[in-house]
């Protein structure tokens, strides 16, 4: 079902979130209105259905005292996606997005990256150069974009990036397409006791930044890829140095491991677009008693973008097969959401 041009074909989902990990927004009214509706009228962006049901349904279950589901407060954990699950991840992702624009902005001070690959790949905009130079050249892009600097500084980088930033083909800034259905889900969780974490292969400080104005959850409640670092004083200050060394990729096998050591609980309730969240779902589902997972199928062209199990970015292949053995709940964009995006930003 893919609609767009691949980027990287050829380089490995792993290889590019290992280079992932060393890597103006929505107004918080915005989420405010979302947590007023999410008790009166939950989940107004979804079409009545299956799917919106199947949420509702298990929200109920487990939040009714005295129902044979219960779920005290405390052990109300859901997990979520980043990338393609809470916002747009197409054309490519947007952490890569944000690698290849810091490398252009980078360049005057290294007028050597010119001639050489794979900074001429990216300074030229020729991906396929970019690709043909493999993990390796892919990383030594993400080395360069985020690492070698302090964990302050970085942080002001991605804050900047996402103030200006726009997607090529909607012109909106990124941090404005994320899915208002998805708002809403956070929304009635919450309201329901729930304490939602975002769970991503994307890098823990890229996403930290802009997470509580965005989606309402603080950065002490997103698990991510993350680069190594060094507490150093630099001039009589306390600093934490980014390395180009990768620590941890939260991806696949990675995201049960990241969610016991960063969460400490098992969620009762996960959400995934792709088979890097298979594991996650898996984790989370197969654990005896209530559970709820749930996909975000792309199958929506006109709005936004259709693609599954042939695409570079988001590949959605054994876990859309497993979604059917585990009875997951398959959300299809086109049928299942009213709206894609937050209107009037």
């Amino acid at each position: 079902m893919s609609s767009h041009t691949p980027f990287f074909s050829g380089v490995s989902r792993r290889a590019l979130l290992s280079a992932l990990a060393v890597l103006t927004v929505l107004p918080e009214t915005l989420l405010s209105v979302a947590a007023q509706t999410a008790t009166s009228n939950p989940l107004p962006s979804w079409n009545d259905g299956a799917a919106k049901q199947s949420i509702i349904d298990f929200v109920t279950a487990v939040t009714r005292e005295g129902s044979p589901d219960f779920v005290p407060v405390p052990q109300r954990i859901a997990t979520f996606d980043n990338d393609g699950t809470l916002w747009c991840e197409h054309p490519m992702y947007n952490q890569l997005v944000f690698a290849l624009d810091r490398v252009k902005a980078m360049a005057p001070l290294h007028p050597e990256w010119k001639d050489k690959q794979p900074f001429k790949a990216v300074l030229d905009g020729d991906m396929k150069a970019l690709a043909a130079s493999g993990e390796h050249g892919l990383m030594e892009v993400m080395m360069a974009a985020h690492a070698g600097m302090t964990a302050d500084e970085f942080t002001k980088i991605v804050i900047d990036w996402i103030a200006t930033a726009r997607h090529p083909r909607f012109k909106r800034p990124y941090t404005e397409l994320v899915y208002q259905p998805m708002l809403e889900v956070l929304a009635y969780l919450r309201a329901n006791g729930f304490k939602t974490y975002i769970v991503s292969g994307g890098g823990i400080e890229f996403m930290r930044p802009w997470s509580e104005r965005v989606y309402g959850v603080p950065p002490e409640q997103v698990v991510g890829s993350s680069i190594k670092t060094r507490f150093e004083m630099r001039q009589g200050r306390p600093e934490l140095f980014r390395l180009p060394e990768v620590n941890f990729i939260d991806d696949k096998a990675g995201k049960p491991v990241g969610i016991n050591e960063f969460i400490g609980r098992r969620p009762i309730a996960a959400f995934g677009n792709s088979d890097g969240d298979l594991e996650m779902l898996q984790w989370t589902t197969m654990s005896g008693g209530r559970r709820f997972g749930l996909i975000v199928h792309h199958t929506d062209a006109e709005r936004e973008y259709a693609y599954d199990r042939d695409t570079e970015f988001g590949k959605l292949d054994k876990a859309l097969d497993a979604a059917v053995v585990n009875k997951w709940t398959v959300a299809d964009m086109k049928k299942d959401w009213k709206v894609i995006f937050p209107s009037g930003q």
